[in-house]
């Protein structure tokens, strides 16, 4: 895992751990003991699927560029239909409430992609390979 990509993890899960966190402690006491395990569930998948997906694109940008698009792509398209899978299985559900559930997803998502823009924004990264040979210039 490239430095860049710990950097991603390290800036985004703790954030979108206390966003978890508020929403158990809302989910509870808007719909007691299984609003707060469908909130736990939902910032449990929410860190799972973006953790997943940080670790596939960081090997995948090792292998290539191209590769590394094809794995952001292929982790957005299985992340879309676990989550799908999930809500028609459990649609009718009553171990826990499947509101609190989807809302925490929500929220859990949108904290984790916005620190996780933070994090990108933060980097200082190269536009330019500094030690790339350009064709024609003689060394």
């Amino acid at each position: 895992m490239q430095a860049n990509d710990v950097r991603v993890l390290k800036s985004a899960a703790p954030p979108t751990l206390v966003a978890g966190v508020v929403a158990v402690v809302v989910a509870f006491v808007l719909a007691g003991g299984k609003g707060a395990l469908g909130a736990t569930l939902g910032t449990l998948l929410v860190g799972v699927f973006f953790s997943i997906s940080v670790v596939a694109v960081s090997y995948a940008a090792r292998v290539s560029p191209q590769i590394m698009a094809i794995a952001a792509m292929g982790s957005y398209l299985v992340k879309v239909i676990v989550i799908m899978v999930m809500l028609a299985t459990f649609s009718d559900t009553t171990v826990w409430n499947t509101k609190a559930f989807a809302w925490s997803v929500v929220v859990c998502t949108i904290v984790w992609t916005a620190f996780e823009v933070r994090a990108f924004i933060k980097t200082k990264m190269l536009y330019v390979d500094p030690e790339a040979k350009v064709p024609g210039k003689g060394d």
